[in-house]
C-alpha cells in the first residue's frame, strides 16, 4: 500500500511539474520531479527500516523541507527562459511577465515610429517621460493621471492602431508602485495560432472514452465487484457506471467553466482533456490549457472562479442524492478520514458534517462513519477536487482569485502563508500530507494579466471572499462545538 500510494503521488507530481514550470525553466523536468520526490522517497525508506510506529527525526524532516524547496528554487532558476522584465528591480519587485517564455526578439523601431509611440499616450491618461528599450521589451514610465482601466484601455487601442497586434501591451505595478507600461512581441502574430487549431475535438473526445471506461472499473469495484465476479460476468462492469458518470460531470463541468469563461473574455483555450489512470480513483482529474495571455484581473477572476462553482454546484447534489443510499457504520478501530470512502468519518470536513447531517439526520452518531455509496464517493472527490483547487497558491484557481483580488505582490505572500498552514493541518490530519507536499513545489506567484493594474469592484470581492469560505468549510474539520450541538 505504501509504494501504491508512492506512485500515485508520483504521478501526480510529475503532472503538475508538466503544467507548472515545464515552459518557464530549462531543467529538465525529470530532475525537478526528483527533488520534489526526495522527501516522500526518504521518510519511506524511513518507515520501512524503522517502522511506522517510529517517527522521523525533527532535524530529518527540517532539513528535507528546507534543503529540497531551496534546491528546487536553484534548479528552476538556473534553467529559467529568459522572460521581460517590467521593472529595474527585475523578479525581487515583479515575478516574470507574460507572454510565453519563447520570445522573438523586438524588432527595432525608428525615430519616426518612436515618435508614434509616444503619441500613444495622452498625458492627460499618463504621462509619458521615458521610454528604456531592452532586449525583449520597450519599458514606458510616467505618471498615472487617470483610473488604471481608462489609461490601458486607452494606451492599448493607441498602440493597436498604430502599430496593429505587433505588440503586447501589459501594464503592470512598477517600482514603489508605480504603473508601468511594457510592449512586448505579440507570440500570437509570429505562431499564427488559431483557436480552430487549439481545440482538437478528436483528442478531447478520445481522452474523456477512455476515462469512462478506466473510471467505470474502479467504479464497479467501489460497488463491490471482485475480480472472480468479474471474470464470470463481464456485464458486472456496469455497475461502475454511476460513479464514473457522477465523478465524470463534476469533473467535466468544472473546467467547461473554465473554458466557456475563457472563451467569453476572446481567450484562446483548449478543450477539456480527461487524464486517465487504470487504478486508483480512475483519472487524475481533466484540465484545460490556455494559450493567449488573461487581458486584466476581471478575467483573470472570473476563469478563476468560474471553474470551482461549476463544480460544486453539480457536486454538492450528487453527494446529497449518493448520502440518502449510503450505511452507516461503526468508525474502525484503526480510524477514519476524509479519504476513507469504507468508513468515512463526516466529522473530519465542516461541510461533510452539515451535508451529512442535512441527510441522514438521527441515523449517523458521533461515535459512527458512512460507508459512501459510488455517487457519493464522486460527490466527496467533488468536494476534495474544489478544495484543492481553491488553495491559494500560483496558477491554482484559488491563486488566480487571490492574486485578482489584491494583486500579484500580496497573492504571492498568501499564497507561501497558505502552504504553511496546509502543512501544519497535515501534521494533525496525514491524508492532507499529500496536498502539504504539492503545494510546496507549486510556483507561489501567479502569472500576471496583461493589465494587471486595475482592481475588481464589490461583487467579484465577495464572491472572492465566499470561495475561500468554501475552501475553509471542505478542508477544516467541524469544531467540537458543533459536533456537540448536532450529534
Amino acid at each position: 500500500m505504501v509504494f501504491f500510494w508512492l506512485l500515485v503521488l508520483g504521478l501526480l507530481t510529475y503532472v503538475l511539474l508538466q503544467r507548472s514550470v515545464s515552459r518557464i525553466t530549462r531543467t529538465p523536468v525529470w530532475l525537478l520531479w526528483l527533488v520534489m520526490m526526495l522527501p516522500a522517497f526518504i521518510l519511506t525508506g524511513w518507515v520501512l527500516v524503522n517502522g511506522s510506529e517510529e517517527p522521523a527525526p525533527t532535524a530529518l524532516l527540517l532539513g528535507l523541507f528546507i534543503a529540497c524547496p531551496i534546491l528546487y528554487w536553484a534548479l528552476i532558476q538556473k534553467g529559467r527562459v529568459a522572460v521581460p522584465q517590467t521593472a529595474k528591480a527585475g523578479a525581487a519587485d515583479n515575478p516574470p511577465s507574460p507572454p510565453p517564455p519563447a520570445k522573438p526578439a523586438l524588432r527595432p523601431i525608428d525615430k519616426d515610429e518612436e515618435a508614434m509611440l509616444q503619441g500613444c499616450f495622452p498625458w492627460s491618461v499618463y504621462y509619458l517621460q521615458n521610454i528604456e528599450y531592452r532586449p525583449q521589451a520597450m519599458i514606458c514610465r510616467g505618471q498615472l493621471r487617470a483610473s488604471p482601466t481608462v489609461a490601458y484601455d486607452t494606451v492599448r487601442e493607441n498602440i493597436r492602431r498604430h502599430f496593429g497586434d505587433r505588440f503586447l501591451v501589459l501594464f503592470q505595478e512598477g517600482l514603489q508602485g508605480k504603473p508601468i507600461f511594457a510592449l512586448v512581441p505579440n507570440p500570437q502574430v509570429e505562431k499564427g495560432t488559431q483557436a480552430a487549431t487549439l481545440a482538437r475535438p478528436g483528442l478531447a473526445l478520445g481522452l474523456l472514452l477512455v476515462t469512462l471506461l478506466t473510471t467505470t472499473a474502479v467504479g464497479a469495484y467501489l460497488a463491490g465487484v471482485n475480480e472472480a465476479q468479474w471474470q464470470a460476468t463481464p456485464a458486472l462492469i456496469l455497475s461502475g457506471l454511476p460513479y464514473a458518470v457522477a465523478l465524470l460531470v463534476i469533473l467535466g463541468c468544472h473546467e467547461m467553466g473554465h473554458y466557456l469563461m475563457a472563451r467569453r473574455y476572446g481567450m484562446q483555450v483548449t478543450l477539456p482533456y480527461f487524464i486517465p489512470v487504470p487504478f486508483f480513483l480512475g483519472t487524475f482529474g481533466a484540465f484545460i490549457q490556455m494559450k493567449s495571455p488573461v487581458p486584466n484581473r476581471r478575467a483573470l477572476f472570473d476563469v478563476g472562479i468560474a471553474g470551482p462553482l461549476s463544480g460544486l454546484v453539480v457536486a454538492v447534489p450528487l453527494l446529497l442524492w449518493g448520502l440518502s443510499r449510503s450505511t452507516v457504520v461503526p468508525i474502525p478501530e484503526s480510524g477514519s478520514s476524509l479519504l476513507n470512502f469504507e468508513a468515512l468519518d463526516p466529522k473530519a470536513s465542516l461541510m461533510l458534517t452539515l451535508l451529512s447531517k442535512l441527510v441522514l439526520g438521527a441515523t449517523v452518531a458521533a461515535d459512527q462513519a458512512i460507508h459512501l455509496h459510488p455517487v457519493a464517493i464522486a460527490g466527496c472527490l467533488g468536494l476534495v477536487v474544489t478544495a484543492l483547487n481553491l488553495m491559494p497558491v500560483g496558477q491554482l484557481d484559488g491563486g488566480h482569485i487571490i492574486h485578482a483580488m489584491y494583486g500579484q505582490r500580496i497573492g504571492s505572500i498568501v499564497g507561501q502563508v497558505a502552504r504553511l498552514l496546509v502543512f501544519g493541518l497535515a501534521l494533525v490530519h496525514p491524508e492532507l500530507m499529500v496536498w502539504a507536499i504539492l503545494l510546496f513545489f507549486i510556483p507561489a506567484a501567479d502569472q500576471p494579466a496583461l493589465n494587471d493594474v486595475s482592481e475588481l469592484d464589490d461583487r467579484r470581492d465577495f464572491l472572492g471572499l465566499l470561495a475561500l469560505t468554501l475552501l475553509v468549510m471542505i478542508v477544516l474539520p467541524a469544531p467540537g462545538i458543533l459536533t456537540r450541538l448536532l450529534y
